[in-house]
């Protein structure tokens, strides 16, 4: 199988959870299509919000929209302003009225790994050095609690002529192992040379799902 599988689809079912969450029962396709709509403006208008995952979930004509986000202050805004302004926004978009969005903080950032994928990306447009990057986000997850860490970059790195991949391997990494809770996220870096991809794999250990029921 090798690196074919994502981590997060083979947990699927297992203890992942869909990322939307409804029932179609006239059309399919309108709703995977609000969902289209609803991440793009979402994406395009909290860019440096650190959202790390949306969640949508749908019954009957409510819409609700939870937001995991590193920086929960640049979603709400002052006094509660820029969410709202975000709701109007979706409401107009999605020609529903009863939409409600609610932010959610990530108290360890340095264990997401989309926030570290992106946060690579974004150093890497800004020339930083690969390997630092690389090597200073791995060494942060292990001192927040991770068992294991790995960093794939891929494309003109350095703005090298040829394109090349290069990892960093911290820990212990077991992809097969569906009790292992494994975070994983791609990321794109549109350097002045090209796209060079950020793959970020976090292993925070075993998966303790009757702990989870239990709660």
């Amino acid at each position: 199988m090798g690196q074919k599988v994502n981590p997060t689809g083979f947990r699927l079912g297992v203890y992942i959870d869909w990322s939307s969450s409804w029932f179609a029962r006239d059309s399919y396709g309108k709703s995977l299509l609000q969902d289209f709509q609803i991440r793009k403006l979402l994406e395009k208008t909290l860019e440096k919000a650190e959202v790390s995952s949306v969640k949508i979930e749908k019954t009957g004509e409510s819409v609700r929209i939870i937001i995991n986000s590193g920086r929960p202050g640049m979603v709400i805004g002052k006094k509660g302003q820029e969410i709202e302004g975000l709701r109007k926004e979706l409401s107009s978009l999605l020609n529903l009225n009863n939409i409600e969005i609610s932010v959610q903080e990530i108290k360890k950032p340095e264990l997401d790994a989309k926030l570290v994928a992106e946060s690579i990306a974004d150093q890497l447009v800004r020339r930083a050095n690969f390997k630092k990057a690389m090597k200073k986000a791995a060494a942060s997850a292990i001192k927040s609690g991770a068992r294991g860490v790995k960093i794939r970059c891929a494309g003109r790195l350095g703005g090298a002529e040829i394109a090349r991949d290069e990892w960093t391997r911290i820990g212990s990494i077991p992809l097969h192992t569906l009790r292992s809770d494994i975070d994983y996220a791609l990321a794109e870096a549109k350097t002045k040379m090209g796209i060079v991809g950020v793959k970020v794999w976090i292993c925070k250990g075993e998966y303790q799902l009757a702990k989870k029921r239990s709660s």
